[in-house]
């Protein structure tokens, strides 16, 4: 029983690192970038992720989503699969 707990407490870590890292990734490209189409971002992000993990589509979607709520990024106003940095 009580190595069961600490299993889920163990991947709630995981996940939890796993989010900031992915946070903190799509941050470092977009800020380097200023601007990019989702699709570049979500390779991009696959691409300096798998040396950690290989992470999936969702989670990085989500993320995207918290830092646009967080005012780190910002859907273009011309274009709406692009997103802009937010200095």
């Amino acid at each position: 029983m009580e190595a069961s707990q600490e299993a889920d407490e163990m991947k709630r870590a995981v996940e939890e690192d796993r989010r900031l890292f992915l946070q903190t990734v799509i941050v470092r490209v977009m800020k380097s970038r200023k601007s990019m189409s989702h699709t570049g971002l979500i390779q991009e992000v696959i691409e300096q992720s798998h040396a950690r993990f290989v992470p999936q589509v969702s989670a990085i979607k989500k993320s995207i989503e918290q830092l646009i709520e967080k005012g780190y990024l910002d859907r273009s106003k011309e274009q709406l699969d692009v997103y802009d940095y937010v200095a």
